[in-house]
């Protein structure tokens, strides 16, 4: 192991853990006494639901098809059926398990890649536009929708224009169905990540995966596609609703940028730098036959890593294997991690130009404390649970969570896990001249 990695972890003879994240330089200590502090943010009261309401809580639930964009695909059905393009005087037709469709309020808006790419709308986004509008009930749709960004930004469009950047817009949502469990009677009985079934996960990051590719072959300019999920309000969602989002940029970000250049002097750099590490410190969580979870090292909040250890880079190269494999991971941590923590998902993956292999990796990380004063000021972040901590409560949880069979089968839990687990197949196959 290099001398890096050594000095990434050590924990203190008063028991303070420090930590330098090994891909970031992150500074990050964990002083003793504070990780049992509470995890959840505090909540006000629960409210008990009306009759019919846990389907309008919010712009995402189902009785509000109409409050978002155009619909570019839903899953329905237990076999999760997909429906491209459905016409708004259909949106009632079925429930959508899933739904896709563009952000309302962009962070990177179609006009950012009109005004400094010269993009235009491809035909088949100006037909189903066209399609959209010919329809009585999609054209009153897209009026209220094109007003109500018209109010937001201070500028006006034409009908057809404003169309044009609802439907091709290159920032997706995707919304799951359920804003409140089935047979809910308050409005706190939420379902997170880890409250869907490993199947309907497993659909959610599939459907999430193909938005990516549709996304980066729709956006010609764009050098990435970021990929993300906050979930509860102190993490960043507008609404507690679950959903993920998909944005399209045109640079990678200077992250990514600072792992590429890391890459060109060593090829193995997750392996080495934080699997290795991972191993030999006995911070591995859990693994299947497709993927590693590890608890990280030099993160501001407790995280836990995901490594896909497929040969394939992007996630849309993936078997659906691959994807499964990811997925059910992913869905056990959330499980572990409980509905009322605030949480970020984060998805990284080799940018498609990009020289040098880099492995798909999902980084969930529980927002649990805010910087603040002493971190603005030293740039040493203070974690509450430092990760040999966060290995101990999740393996333990897991065994629990499996032996209910609230988990998918086939995953490896803490001192399960084999060496060839470990072993991330990123790069095999490539020049490493």
């Amino acid at each position: 192991m290099s001398d890096g990695a050594q000095s990434a972890i050590v924990r203190m003879p008063d028991g303070t853990v420090k930590q330098v994240g090994p891909l970031t330089g992150t500074r990050v200590w964990t002083v003793p006494g504070r990780a049992h502090r509470p995890l959840a943010a505090p909540r006000d009261d629960p409210r008990r639901l009306a009759p019919g309401e846990e389907r309008r809580l919010c712009a995402f639930c189902t009785d509000r098809y109409l409050e978002t964009t155009p619909e570019k695909a839903r899953l329905v059905g237990p076999d999760f059926r997909e429906l491209r393009r459905v016409p708004a005087d259909e949106v009632d037709d079925t429930v959508a398990e899933f739904r896709r469709f563009g952000n309302l309020f962009e962070i990177v808006s179609a006009e950012y890649w009109r005004e400094n790419h010269g993009f235009r709308q491809p035909a088949s986004i100006i037909e189903w536009a066209r399609d959209y509008l010919s329809n009585p009930v999609g054209r009153a749709h897209l009026e209220k929708l094109a007003a109500i960004r018209a109010a937001a930004s201070g500028t006006i469009s034409s009908l057809e224009e404003a169309t044009l950047d609802l439907l091709g817009g290159s920032h997706d949502v995707i919304v799951a169905r359920r804003h409140v469990a089935d047979g809910a009677e308050r409005d706190d009985e939420l379902v997170s990540s880890g409250a869907l079934t490993p199947d309907e996960h497993g659909a959610y990051v599939a459907f999430t995966v193909a938005a990516l590719a549709d996304i980066q072959a729709a956006q010609p300019h764009a050098a990435y596609v970021s990929v993300f999920q906050n979930w509860l309000r102190p993490a960043g969602a507008s609404f507690e609703h679950l959903h993920k989002q998909l944005v399209a940029i045109d640079e990678h970000g200077p992250q990514t940028d600072r792992e590429l250049r890391m890459l060109a002097g060593d090829h193995l750099l997750y392996q080495h730098r934080i699997i290795d590490l991972s191993v030999d410190e006995g911070l591995v969580v859990a693994a299947n036959d497709g993927a590693v979870a590890v608890a990280g090292v030099g993160h501001r909040y407790p995280a836990f890593e995901v490594f896909s250890t497929a040969r394939e880079n992007l996630p849309q190269d993936h078997s659906p294997a691959g994807v499964r494999a990811v997925s059910d991971l992913v869905h056990a941590l959330h499980a572990v991690t409980g509905v009322h923590v605030p949480t970020n998902e984060e998805w990284h993956y080799r940018p498609p130009e990009a020289p040098w292999p880099m492995p798909w990796r999902v980084v969930l990380k529980w927002r649990i404390s805010n910087p603040a004063g002493f971190e603005g000021g030293t740039k040493v972040y203070v974690n509450t649970i430092d990760p040999w901590e966060l290995r101990r409560r999740a393996v333990a949880d897991l065994q629990e969570l499996r032996r209910r069979g609230v988990i998918a089968p086939g995953i490896r839990v803490g001192d399960e896990v084999t060496a060839d687990d470990t072993r991330l197949r990123y790069s095999e196959g490539i020049d490493s001249e």
